[in-house]
């Protein structure tokens, strides 16, 4: 069964046109226990991504991607020259994890406002007060109406 997430990455850091250009990505720089459990445990080739822009006016979902390489250790933990350099990371353990994700479709901004503004909404982890996880579980539902305030029937996917 797919499963549903939401993936934050600053516009100015990697933006969602990057993706496009790029066809795929690694997700590295995650240095929250707690995302990396959730790509490490669950996130699955195949399972779908709202491509979040955060730290920006107004921050919003961009686009529609999908995980096409499941978790794998995040090299820049182990490179010096990183800033997401981690000197406790070694080749035996290598503490941080990241997927590869891939884009599928832009939609039409859909901003914090406007989800904030749909009640149908109540319960998203994005929505949820102090809930700042840069990789996080959607519903099926939510990602679902988030995909039609965008302009995508998420059957289409």
């Amino acid at each position: 069964m797919t499963s549903h997430w939401l993936m934050k990455s600053e516009p100015h850091v990697y933006p969602w046109s990057q993706l496009v250009k790029d066809g795929s990505t690694h997700w590295d720089g995650v240095r929250n226990y707690q995302a990396r459990n959730i790509m490490r445990d669950q996130m699955k080739v195949g399972d779908m991504v709202l491509f979040y822009h955060s730290n920006c006016k107004p921050p919003h979902v961009a686009g529609i991607a999908k995980v096409c390489k499941e978790a794998y250790p995040d090299f820049t933990a182990q490179d010096p020259g990183s800033k997401y350099f981690d000197p406790k990371a070694t080749p035996e353990n290598p503490r941080w994890m990241m997927v590869d994700i891939e884009p599928i479709m832009e939609l039409n901004p859909v901003t914090l406002p406007e989800l904030r503004q749909n009640g149908d909404l109540e319960g998203m982890p994005l929505l949820m007060r102090g809930q700042r996880l840069s990789v996080q579980p959607v519903s099926a539902e939510h990602f679902a109406i988030v995909c039609q305030i965008g302009g995508l029937d998420s059957n289409s996917l």
